[in-house]
């Protein structure tokens, strides 16, 4: 039997026996890209039912036919993990969102701060940037996306029963990120991870935020790292500490 050339995802409810018509870039893809035959197997995901193997039936000018055959893999979803964030520059802002997804976030806040210097936000952008990134690591489900928020909002919503770990660049705090969050290990299972801009958060700011209650400061060392540097390192940590 031939393997999948690749995976795809669709934006629809995928059942067995049902006719699927790939358009646009994906259409591209297989065509121009991939080379796709009739008969090859492509596996397609909706974040929704899990897995499934389809079949090519017609490859046309501006689309490709597949024909669902089975499930292969029933949906598993990511870890309760938030990324709450501020906007960096675009390709920096995709490259977080392609990790963010990779390592299982299941929420993604853009969040407006002070020095934040990119507020237009393209959600259809980032949108597109998780899910190429499902699509390469076989990943099941996609990330909620939110709309942006600005800071002062994001904490008087804040859910009561979600720690959030706050990336505090300014923390004079000699211990690794890990050892600060093992006595959360026993103790919590939602979290989110604050990551602020390029020029860090205002002391206004950051005083807001430690004195918030469900606040969690850490250390990610003594180096000043990029925005999309510490979000990769912050989640990997906690991922890695919690087996999410």
């Amino acid at each position: 039997m031939k393997k999948s050339k690749t995976r795809i995802f669709v934006n629809q409810t995928i059942s067995a026996n049902l006719i699927i018509y790939i358009k646009n870039k994906q259409h591209h893809f297989l065509k121009n890209v991939l080379r796709v035959k009739i008969n090859d197997k492509i596996n397609i995901f909706d974040g929704m039912t899990g897995e499934w193997e389809t079949s090519i039936a017609s490859i046309n000018r501006d689309n490709i036919v597949l024909r669902v055959i089975k499930n292969i893999q029933i949906l598993k979803k990511s870890p309760n993990m938030w990324l709450v964030f501020a906007p960096i520059k675009q390709h920096r802002m995709n490259l977080s969102i392609q990790k963010a997804t990779e390592l299982g976030v299941s929420k993604i806040i853009p969040c407006i701060t002070e020095f934040t210097d990119n507020k237009n936000i393209n959600i259809k952008n980032l949108q597109d940037n998780a899910i190429e990134a499902a699509e390469q690591s076989a990943r099941l489900d996609l990330p909620q996306i939110e709309n942006p928020i600005d800071l002062p909002s994001l904490l008087s919503n804040w859910p009561e029963d979600r720690i959030l770990i706050f990336c505090d660049e300014k923390l004079n705090n000699t211990k690794k990120i890990l050892d600060s969050l093992l006595p959360l290990k026993i103790k919590q299972s939602k979290f989110a991870v604050l990551i602020g801009p390029e020029g860090g958060f205002s002391d206004l700011e950051r005083k807001t935020i430690t004195e918030h209650k469900n606040i969690f400061p850490v250390s990610l060392g003594e180096r000043i790292l990029r925005s999309d540097t510490a979000i990769a390192v912050a989640l990997f940590c906690i991922q890695d500490l919690f087996s999410l």
